[in-house]
């Protein structure tokens, strides 16, 4: 495996002196480099895609990735899906069971300070 072969998306949230926000990340999976991001106060379909859009751009529109989500609302989306349809991108939805699997998922769960400095 190397870079622009795997990816994975996810959203966690924010506790700040203002409220919450919610954070979307994706990473690529194969240097677990975060590739992409958005935050909002709101958990939308246009956080994700706004997340995957920095990742599309920074790594300069790859073709045929797949990336791995939840199936939560946002990836789900008609929005989402049709923006993984548009850059050939293979979207990767994965069951509860599996979600829980992944080491990835660690790095952004809320308590584990993965949000200081934000």
């Amino acid at each position: 495996m190397g870079p622009n072969q795997k990816w994975a998306g996810d959203i966690t949230y924010l506790r700040t002196d203002e409220g919450w926000l919610y954070l979307a990340v994706v990473i690529d999976l194969w240097s677990r480099a975060v590739i992409g991001w958005s935050m909002s106060p709101r958990m939308t379909a246009q956080l994700a895609c706004d997340a995957l859009q920095m990742a599309l751009w920074r790594r300069k529109r790859p073709r045929n990735v797949i990336v791995h989500t939840d199936r939560g609302g946002q990836y789900c989306s008609a929005d989402y899906q049709a923006q993984l349809k548009r850059h050939n991108l293979r979207g990767k939805l994965l069951s509860f069971a599996e979600s829980g699997m992944y080491p990835w998922r660690t790095l952004y769960q809320p308590g584990n300070n993965a949000g200081n400095g934000v």
